[in-house]
C-alpha cells in the first residue's frame, strides 16, 4: 500500500491476565503474595516491556516505574523511532504501560492477580505481534485481549484508509500450542477496526493451585476447585457468579 506521507493510524492492543491460587492458612496466602511481589515487581514487569519494544523494533525514550505498598506495581515507558533500522516507522506519540491488580481478600480462600498491560503505537507496525511473548512471561488462567485501530492515514491518491492490514481474529497472532489450553471467545467488529479475544484455562491441573505444604485432601481440594471454576467462569463471562 502506497501511502502519502507518514502511517498516522493508532494502534491500541490492551491485555489483561488474570492468575489464581487457593490459599487457605495466612501462612499460604503470605507466601503467595512474596510470590507476586518478587516475581511481578515493578522492575521484572518493566523487564517483559522491554522485550516488547525489542520485538515491535521501537526505541525507549524513558522508563518510569514504581513499586506500591504493601503490594502492587507499575511501569511506563515512551517509545520512539529505532535508529538506523531502515524501517519506515512514526511512534513519536507511543507508549506502553503495565499495573498489577492483586486481590488477596477474598475470605473463601480464592486469591487473584492480575496484570493490566496497554501498547499504543502509530505507523506501520502492529503489537499484535508482541502477544507471544507476554504468554512466556506470565502464568495466566484467563486472558482478555482487546485490540482498536483508529483515525485514517492516505493513500497516494489522497483517499482515506482505515486499516493497513489484514485481521480476523487475534487468534492469528497466537501460538497454536498456547491456544489449544484455553477456551475461546472472539468478538469481531471489522466494520468498527474493533476486536476481543477472550481466553479461559481448561486444562487445569489441580495441584498447581495449590501450595505444595497444603493439607487439604482430596475431597476438599476438589470443593475449593469448584468454588475456583465458578470465580474463572464468573470473570471470562462478565457476569456474576452465584
Amino acid at each position: 500500500m502506497q501511502l502519502a506521507g507518514f502511517n498516522n493510524l493508532k494502534k491500541a492492543l490492551s491485555f489483561s491476565f488474570y492468575d489464581f491460587v487457593i490459599a487457605v492458612s495466612e501462612e499460604e496466602k503470605l507466601s503467595y503474595i512474596e510470590y507476586i511481589n518478587t516475581n511481578y515487581s515493578a522492575e521484572r514487569i518493566s523487564e517483559l516491556l522491554k522485550k516488547i519494544v525489542h520485538i515491535i523494533e521501537a526505541e525507549i525514550l524513558s522508563v518510569s516505574l514504581q513499586n506500591y505498598e504493601p503490594y502492587g506495581a507499575s511501569s511506563m515507558i515512551l517509545l520512539g523511532d529505532i535508529k538506523g533500522s531502515g524501517v519506515d516507522m512514526h511512534l513519536d506519540k507511543s507508549h506502553i504501560t503495565a499495573h498489577t491488580y492483586p486481590d488477596f481478600d477474598n475470605e473463601n480462600g480464592i486469591l487473584s492477580f492480575r496484570v493490566d498491560i496497554e501498547l499504543s503505537t502509530c505507523g506501520e507496525i502492529t503489537p499484535l505481534s508482541s502477544l507471544n511473548a507476554i504468554f512466556d512471561f506470565f502464568d495466566t488462567d484467563i486472558v482478555t485481549i482487546d485490540y482498536v485501530v483508529r483515525g485514517f492515514t492516505r493513500n497516494k491518491k489522497g483517499e482515506h484508509i482505515y486499516m493497513d492490514h489484514a485481521l480476523n481474529s487475534i487468534s492469528e497472532y497466537i501460538d497454536a500450542d498456547i491456544l489449544k489450553s484455553y477456551k475461546r471467545k472472539d468478538l469481531i467488529l471489522n466494520s468498527d477496526n474493533i476486536w476481543q479475544l477472550k481466553l479461559l484455562r481448561t486444562d487445569m491441573k489441580i495441584d498447581e493451585y495449590f501450595s505444595p505444604a497444603s493439607l487439604l485432601d482430596d475431597a476438599q481440594k476438589s470443593n475449593y476447585m469448584q468454588s475456583l471454576n465458578a470465580e474463572m467462569l464468573s470473570i471470562f463471562n462478565g457476569w456474576r457468579s452465584l
